[in-house]
């Protein structure tokens, strides 16, 4: 197939890049580098060291003997240049990544918000509208999130994407399936909601072929791919806006820093191997939905965990110490979380769970790259709202010079 990669320099998209390149695929990205330019506003890096796009994808040309093409597109500010790009391009189909995908980011600041809310609503929108004009008939395959239904605990698992219910008419009762409500709890998360709205319009009103995967958190380093050469390595986010829960945890217990627990540490969340990420990318592109169906939604996830129990699992397995400290997000301290994945195992998914010796490899890429962590963007401080910012622990560690007047 022909493959279009939005947001293929991103921290799931490179790793999908490579695995559908592998596979046979012609695959191009398009991107816009933002991701790039949100590290020099943070004034933090990737763990690991990221060459340029292009010089990754001369790597993986000369080590594979396959090309992966670059395009650099703003797929929220450059509708008609996407528009053009995939009338000529033609491809069969289109993975969606290119979205601002951290809810610490989101809530910085007001800024943030109206960034987060133009980049990622804007980009999808113009993607579907530049599809329908063109006239192609790509499988669109995007990458959501799981945070669309919240973090409440209703006592039932989370179906995938579609509730049936009754409600009550005049002639009695009558059932209809809906999306399932969302609760978004960030600006981000409410951007993934809209984008299900969105899809539902195009995918109704003009057929177009669309399936929504909605992805755990994703924890790891390497797939097949990028274990090939060093300079293939993912990226990876250890900063408070940016690193997700596990593998920050993994990459303090490799430094030293304490294990960052919020609040009460009772947060259920659900969880993905970045290789397990890759493959299902693969199995819901192989099972692409009709036109005129209905949007395919996938709960992209293997496994549910409370934040506290992984805490204590990795100071177990390394000695750390945890820090409890004030809760950034506007969230209930405890939920359970009951999740189906029923069409993900039935394609065949053989998910990777929880094992020692893949968080044992997280710890030994944080400590080969120590030295470039700035131990000062560990913490996370991005408050949900006004009151929670005020209370954020910045120096969990103690560090900070104190005042003795």
């Amino acid at each position: 197939m022909k493959i279009a990669i939005l947001g293929g320099d991103g921290f799931v998209g490179w790793p999908t890049t490579l695995h559908l390149s592998d596979l046979g695929h012609e695959v191009h990205i398009v991107d816009n580098l933002s991701r790039r330019w949100i590290d020099t506003e943070l004034g933090v890096q990737s763990l690991t060291p990221m060459d340029s796009i292009q010089e990754r994808c001369r790597i993986w040309h000369e080590i594979s003997g396959r090309r992966i093409q670059f395009h650099l597109i703003d797929l929220a500010k450059e509708y008609e240049r996407l528009k053009v790009w995939l009338s000529e391009m033609k491809p069969d189909a289109i993975i969606h990544f290119a979205e601002q995908r951290a809810a610490p980011y989101s809530m910085k600041t007001d800024r943030h918000k109206v960034y987060t809310v133009n980049n990622n609503v804007s980009a999808t929108h113009n993607l579907l509208a530049a599809m329908v004009e063109a006239g192609i008939d790509a499988h669109l395959v995007h990458l959501g999130t799981m945070g669309v239904y919240g973090y409440s605990s209703v006592g039932a698992p989370i179906p995938e994407g579609y509730l049936d219910i009754e409600i009550d008419t005049p002639n009695g009762k009558k059932e209809q399936e809906i999306l399932y409500p969302t609760k978004p709890g960030s600006v981000y998360h409410m951007t993934k909601s809209l984008d299900q709205i969105l899809f539902q319009f195009y995918a109704q009103n003009d057929g177009l072929r669309i399936t929504d995967l909605h992805q755990g958190i994703v924890w790891g380093t390497h797939t097949d791919q990028t274990r090939k050469h060093e300079q293939l390595v993912n990226r990876f986010d250890y900063d408070g806006d940016y690193g997700t829960v596990l593998n920050r945890f993994l990459i303090q217990a490799a430094i030293g820093y304490p294990l960052t627990v919020h609040g009460t540490g009772g947060q259920t969340r659900a969880f993905i191997h970045i290789r397990d990420s890759v493959r299902c990318i693969e199995l819901a592109l192989g099972d692409a939905p009709k036109q005129g169906e209905r949007v395919r939604i996938f709960n992209q996830m293997t496994e549910t965990h409370r934040v506290r129990d992984l805490a204590e699992m990795v100071a177990r397995m390394t000695g750390a110490k945890i820090a409890n400290l004030p809760n950034p997000r506007k969230e209930a301290p405890e939920n359970d979380l009951i999740v189906k994945n029923d069409q993900f195992l039935a394609l065949g998914l053989d998910p990777t769970t929880l094992e020692e010796g893949l968080l044992d490899e997280v710890v030994e890429v944080a400590r080969k790259y120590a030295y470039r962590i700035d131990r000062s963007r560990v913490p996370a401080v991005s408050g949900w709202t006004k009151d929670l910012g005020a209370k954020v622990e910045r120096d969990p560690e103690g560090k900070a010079l104190k005042s003795v007047s």
